[in-house]
């Protein structure tokens, strides 16, 4: 009878083999999969590194940087007048229809500390501490809609099926914990954002390279981790033992990497099974540090399981708060990466719940307190010159109002559409130089000095936690797949490296 390996080898194509050759890369990474660490051979990317690990707080729906950082007297002044046509023909927009008002900003502006940033009133501890931030006024994207621009933001192509940035930093670089995933994702809002879980996926990557979802909605951290009813942990360890006999069987007869990074993903789960709770167990941090974040161990919001949450949110609620404090736990436990989403950011003023004067302050609450919180603790525990903290949305919004479904301001629907022209991020810590960098014009539609590029910031995360993002590739159907793409576009922010 024909062995296992000769019926594959005549089942191959030309378009199998191709579509295949570049898995071997893939697999010989695996077999380091089972050390304690466990990351791609260098293959010369590998540079000094200023950070050692990453906090990406993304939130989902994109934040006005209208009302938070950008102070446009000159766009007060035109409040409510007709939008100049120069802004409208030829550009695209998701939902603004014919000729829109002008929307000033909605809250009032001051500067703050020694750099003298402007920062809207909605963020009065963040303003305390602008001292440690650099504020990128400058960025923009060539997206619009959400699952697309998150997408390239977050995997470097507009289109599903490429990995995740934290995918990318734990393949280069490994976890520093063989007991924690390199790479973990907490949400909070309500809903995952519009592009799902493939903005923390694999793509083309092993999959043990992945993004590990924690729940903390009060039950297991992560699901299926716990031994069912019955099954003890000697009883575990036998019975992965015997899986991982036969996955070790099916690899040497079929050759498929993917087996052998199940057998990674059980044994990181086993191990697991022992270091997450302790570590996701935020109960434990002292009560001066829970009011640090505006924490609260336990706590489960009604907003988390509705199936609009938006009219339930809560500037008090802890969850954000929550996950920030985890964020911290995580990475000086060793995670390399920690992904935190919050969704609830897209304020279009077109139903209630979505509004920039009313539901943008109520989000800013919640995280204002949690932000500050976990920049000052990092900052007194040493950690924040090794860890990256980065702030911002997929996109902006626009100096206009959204009119498509009311033309005339109303309160608790005012809102703003989708702006890729220009918006603004923030990034702390991990060598980053504070201050400001980038301007908009008067109105904040297009950048005017120093535009950044969404593979400029990939470019330039990279950089910090020691990968050369131009080095840094992965061959897949035959190209060398890079975070940064192709081209040579994504460039190093150097002005505000320290």
């Amino acid at each position: 009878m024909m062995n296992l390996k000769l019926q594959k080898t005549q089942a191959i194509t030309r378009r199998h083999f191709f579509g295949q050759t570049g898995l071997g890369f893939g697999a010989m990474a695996l077999q380091s999969l089972l050390t304690n660490d466990a990351h791609a051979a260098d293959a010369g990317y590998r540079i000094p590194a200023k950070a050692k690990s990453i906090i990406y707080l993304h939130m989902a729906g994109s934040p006005s940087q209208l009302d938070l950082f950008e102070h446009k007297p000159a766009l007060q002044k035109l409040h409510n007048t007709t939008c100049p046509d120069e802004y409208l023909k030829g550009k695209r927009f998701a939902f603004i229809k014919g000729t829109p008002k002008m929307l000033g900003p909605m809250f009032d502006y001051k500067q703050h500390g020694q750099t003298g940033q402007w920062v809207s009133e909605l963020l009065p501890n963040l303003s305390n501490l602008v001292d440690d931030v650099c504020v990128i006024r400058s960025l923009h994207t060539e997206q619009f809609n959400h699952s697309p621009a998150q997408l390239l933001l977050q995997t470097g192509n507009p289109l599903l099926g490429a990995p995740a940035m934290g995918s990318w930093v734990t393949y280069g670089l490994g976890s520093e914990n063989k007991d924690l995933p390199g790479f973990v994702v907490l949400a909070s809002g309500g809903k995952t954002p519009s592009a799902g879980k493939s903005l923390w996926g694999s793509g083309f990557l092993p999959t043990v390279y992945q993004g590990v979802q924690c729940r903390t909605d009060g039950g297991d951290p992560i699901l299926f981790l716990s031994d069912p009813p019955g099954l003890g942990r000697k009883a575990r360890r036998k019975t992965l033992d015997a899986i991982g006999d036969l996955n070790r069987y099916q690899h040497q007869h079929v050759g498929d990497p993917e087996t052998m990074t199940r057998i990674a993903q059980y044994e990181l789960a086993y191990r697991m099974q022992v270091s997450v709770p302790e570590v996701m167990d935020i109960s434990k941090e002292p009560e001066h540090i829970l009011k640090m974040y505006g924490a609260k161990p336990g706590y489960v919001s009604e907003a988390e399981s509705a199936a609009d949450p938006r009219q339930l949110y809560k500037g008090d609620d802890p969850t954000f708060a929550n996950n920030c404090l985890l964020a911290r736990r995580l990475v000086e436990n060793g995670v390399r990466f920690v992904q935190l989403y919050d969704w609830g950011w897209d304020h279009h003023g077109s139903s209630l719940g979505e509004s920039i004067d009313e539901t943008l302050p109520i989000k800013c609450r919640q995280i204002d307190h949690a932000i500050s919180g976990l920049l000052a603790d990092l900052k007194q525990r040493g950690l924040l010159d090794q860890t990256l903290v980065v702030w911002g949305g997929e996109f902006g919004r626009t100096p206009m109002m959204q009119n498509n479904v009311r033309n005339e301001l109303k309160k608790g629907f005012i809102g703003r559409d989708h702006h890729p022209h220009a918006f603004t991020m923030w990034m702390a810590g991990g060598g980053i130089k504070p201050g400001a960098y980038g301007q908009t014009d008067d109105i904040g539609y297009y950048p005017t000095e120093n535009p950044v590029s969404i593979r400029d910031l990939q470019a330039t995360i990279l950089n910090q936690i020691g990968i050369d993002p131009q080095r840094f590739s992965f061959s897949y159907q035959g190209l060398n797949q890079r975070l940064i793409g192709p081209t040579d576009d994504g460039q190093v922010i150097r002005e505000i490296i320290s």
